[in-house]
């Protein structure tokens, strides 16, 4: 592979952390760099601008682990929202799959993860206290433990599960539709909505 610079070294940067963007290799970051640099001012500027104001006011919702510009996030300030029920995820891009779907206007609890010994992560690394806690407070009726269908999140799940029993919270589970191993942020808006319809007691 040739080491041979193609450009100036803002230009260079700029593509290598493009290269980093989940999605991105480094041919389509220097698609993507060479797009914007062509429209700099319908593009580049105003992503710049952008990117720098998220830089600075986005925050993780010390509720429910959501990112937004304000704590509490606008999902848990949400007076439309009915509490009983919380929609466990483990990533935010879970929740925005799930939002998308608009099937039901719950609140939802972001885990940062799933429990991975092999990893390192353990019960203390993810949120999982802070859910017992919320469930503690008395108006949680209903847990769906929306986490993906891996052997990491299924140990996740009963691990929660294990924390609530002796609780008359009604847990249940995503069902039809959501494929063993498959992940919710690659899954159509018509599976989500099925799979939240047609959820299951654990």
């Amino acid at each position: 592979m040739s080491d041979k610079r193609i450009a100036g070294p803002e230009i260079e940067r700029l593509i290598q952390l493009l290269a980093k963007v989940p999605g991105l290799g480094p041919r389509s970051a220097r698609r993507a760099a060479l797009a914007m640099i062509k429209k700099r001012e319908q593009l580049l500027e105003p992503l710049a601008a952008a990117m720098s104001e998220a830089a600075a006011k986005v925050v993780v919702c010390s509720n429910c682990g959501n990112v937004d510009t304000a704590d509490p996030c606008s999902i848990c300030t949400d007076p439309r929202r009915e509490d009983a029920t919380i929609i466990v995820v483990e990533d935010v891009a879970d929740l925005w799959a799930l939002e998308r779907a608009s099937e039901m206007s719950v609140r939802y609890h972001v885990l940062g993860g799933t429990l991975s010994p092999l990893d390192g992560i353990g019960p203390d690394d993810l949120t999982i206290r802070a859910l017992v806690d919320r469930v503690s407070a008395g108006a949680v009726r209903e847990l769906i433990l929306a986490v993906n269908a891996t052997v990491e999140g299924q140990a996740t799940a009963h691990y929660i599960m294990g924390q609530l029993d002796g609780t008359e919270i009604r847990i249940t589970r995503l069902a039809h539709g959501v494929p063993v191993g498959g992940e919710l942020d690659y899954l159509d808006e018509g599976t989500l909505s099925a799979a939240l319809r047609a959820r299951t007691g654990f």
